[in-house]
């Protein structure tokens, strides 16, 4: 069992590399070489709560479509600034979501601001480590066994649904629902795309298969 545990273990650390080493698909967009629209989008996202636009993230990435950018920052300015939920379990929705599509980027800007909102270390450590989280609120197990059922089954039991309405109301189901779809597509754009760490820095998180 040892030697199973210690194999597995370095297929992780490799797949983590392979992730480190994979090469950018999109190239870097330069503000003199973007489009109108392009420009006009990048200055609608700066002058937002987010207050400039990220190089290294979806939405500089999301640029090479304008349309699609101007809509989709709006959706994601609301679910990341204005939704019912909490901070600290929205900042858990978003990692949790980040976990299940390997989102690196994801993971690295979205954990730290989980932690900062009040979620405990050792969730967030356990949650990267891919098993559920042992030291979990009432409501943060609420939220996780929503985004499992969800993201795994592709729907959530009775029981389950009961739970988040009961707690969050309907408004913070459809929330919560929003929310990981949103986040979702942005880790599938940024998986696509291969984007890199910023500053070189390496991935946060192991691969985990299916």
């Amino acid at each position: 069992m040892k030697i199973i545990a210690i194999a597995a273990g370095c297929v992780l650390v490799l797949a983590a590399l392979q992730a480190q080493a994979q090469t950018p698909r999109f190239k870097p967009l330069i503000e003199s070489e973007m489009t109108e629209a392009q420009k006009k989008v990048a200055s609608q996202v700066a002058g937002g709560p987010r207050g400039r636009l990220n190089p290294d993230g979806p939405t500089a990435l999301f640029l090479r479509s304008p349309e699609l950018a101007s809509r989709t920052q709006g959706v994601g300015e609301y679910l990341r600034y204005n939704s019912s939920l909490p901070l600290r379990l929205n900042e858990f929705a978003i990692i949790i979501t980040a976990r299940q599509w390997n989102a690196q980027i994801e993971w690295f800007i979205h954990q730290p601001l989980a932690l900062k909102a009040g979620l405990a270390r050792e969730v967030a450590d356990d949650l990267a480590r891919g098993v559920r989280p042992a030291a979990m609120k009432d409501d943060e197990a609420i939220i996780y066994q929503f985004l499992k059922e969800l993201h795994e089954a592709k729907n959530v039991s009775d029981a389950t649904f009961k739970a988040m309405a009961d707690k969050f109301g309907e408004r913070g189901v459809i929330d919560l629902i929003g929310l990981t779809g949103y986040y979702t597509m942005l880790a599938m754009v940024l998986n696509v795309a291969q984007q890199p760490l910023p500053g070189g820095a390496a991935p946060p998180l192991a691969i985990l298969k299916p």
